[in-house]
């Protein structure tokens, strides 16, 4: 492994309850060697980004009850291509070349995975969304 690959693994976070055992498919494997913990290292910018995106969308998310909200969420996840493409750049930036070569081999289930985890963490982070930032001068 290069320096690179143990550097980027040494940071992640170890998420307990994410096991890897022989039972499990090649993409349950990889969602939890290497989705959960990559996403959960990049919660904080991922919070930040979103937060972006409610701004640069005339902040209409804040107006929204909350289950309005979470669909909100859902949407720019799911439909929202370029926030999509986004959030999976600031996810696969931080793959080894192995786990790359790994994801692209079945990347359409990964992407789904990646971003049901990422609606997830946004979803369980929403009271962080509840108004919007002052903005300094």
């Amino acid at each position: 492994m290069n320096d690179r690959s143990t550097n980027l693994k040494a940071i992640r976070p170890i998420i307990a309850s994410a096991h890897v055992n022989s039972n499990m498919s090649e993409d349950e494997c990889f969602q939890n060697a290497t989705l959960r913990p990559i996403i959960k290292m990049q919660n904080h910018l991922l919070v930040v980004v979103f937060r972006n995106y409610i701004d640069k969308r005339k902040n209409v998310f804040y107006d929204l009850s909350l289950p309005k909200q979470m669909a909100y969420i859902e949407n720019a996840i799911n439909k929202d291509m370029k926030f999509r493409n986004s959030v999976k750049g600031m996810i696969i930036g931080q793959f080894t070349v192995e786990e790359y070569q790994l994801y692209i081999q079945n990347s359409s289930a990964l992407n789904k995975r990646m971003m049901n985890i990422v609606k997830e963490r946004l979803v369980s982070n929403i009271q962080l969304f509840t108004q919007p930032l002052a903005k300094a001068i």
